[in-house]
């Protein structure tokens, strides 16, 4: 590891003990239910995804049978965006009303309208939010002809109306830097509840599925810096990032950047916790709740 990386890492491992102490959290979310309001149709295609994640969720036409899963405890609903970037969750109410009596929410609502956050804010949702902040990222991920600032300014709206949860992807564009210490820099204008990062995965039958992940010493130094841009905001590793050893690397580098929450972490990453005097807690429910 270069030097700088280390000493990096030393300080940001330094600002995470002085803000939240021993606590570390593992999260498996199994108790969290997974829906789709497009199925698997998405108008976009993005170059990261094309639809693939979509597959395994469930349709939003069959929430009855969730809401009589006494194992469920919370639901992440999600779905393809249309051409404008906007997930059209709202278009939901009916069932979204239904799975809110019972369960904490999680939306995916892309760049949304005011008017659809201001009527879903009714059920008290978190939002889980991607923010991009490179323009070149955009056009080429999304496919879209929208500026980055347009993904900001979503965010500040999301922001007046319900709990807000920011996810950066490291290494969206392919691999490559994709602006996210830009993103950083909008979150440490506009705040930050908890941030969430994610890594790109190259995925079977998408047009990124011969590209590498982010370099792993990159992917940390982000992690390690947004520690000590946000030195008392959680900062969480989500589920989305690159399996086999590169996981394990990353996982358990993370725990030495100092963040709070790891989605299944690979054994090294908890043994990492357990040599730093680390204290671990389990939870059940999808990272941002």
């Amino acid at each position: 590891m270069p030097p700088a990386l280390q000493a990096l890492l030393d300080k940001a491992w330094e600002a995470r003990r002085a803000a939240f102490g021993d606590a570390i959290e593992w999260v498996n979310p199994v108790r969290t239910a997974v829906l789709s309001v497009t199925g698997t149709a998405c108008a976009l295609g993005c170059a990261h995804c094309g639809g693939h994640y979509l597959k395994h969720m469930i349709p939003i036409d069959r929430w009855p049978e969730v809401a009589a899963d006494e194992g469920v405890k919370s639901c992440l609903v999600s779905g393809g965006c249309d051409l404008r970037g906007r997930v059209p969750v709202a278009a939901h109410m009916d069932a979204l009303t239904e799975l809110a009596a019972r369960f904490r929410l999680n939306l995916h609502l892309g760049l949304a309208d005011e008017a659809d956050v201001a009527r879903l804010a009714a059920l008290r949702p978190v939002v889980s939010f991607d923010l991009v902040a490179d323009d070149a990222t955009v056009r080429e991920v999304y496919g879209l002809d929208r500026p980055a600032a347009d993904f900001v300014s979503t965010y500040s709206l999301l922001r007046r109306y319900v709990r807000v949860v920011p996810h950066v992807c490291i290494g969206l564009r392919g691999g490559e830097p994709s602006g996210e210490l830009e993103a950083l820099q909008a979150l440490a204008r506009l705040g930050a509840d908890a941030i969430i990062f994610i890594v790109f995965v190259p995925t079977p039958g998408t047009r990124y599925a011969s590209r590498k992940p982010p370099a792993l010493e990159k992917a940390v130094e982000v992690i390690a810096r947004a520690r000590l841009m946000f030195p008392e905001t959680p900062i969480y590793l989500g589920c989305m990032r690159p399996r086999g050893a590169y996981r394990e690397a990353l996982d358990a580098l993370a725990v030495r950047a100092g963040v709070n929450r790891i989605v299944v972490p690979s054994p090294r990453a908890r043994g990492e916790a357990e040599s730093l005097g680390l204290s671990a807690k389990w939870r059940e429910e999808c990272c941002a709740l």
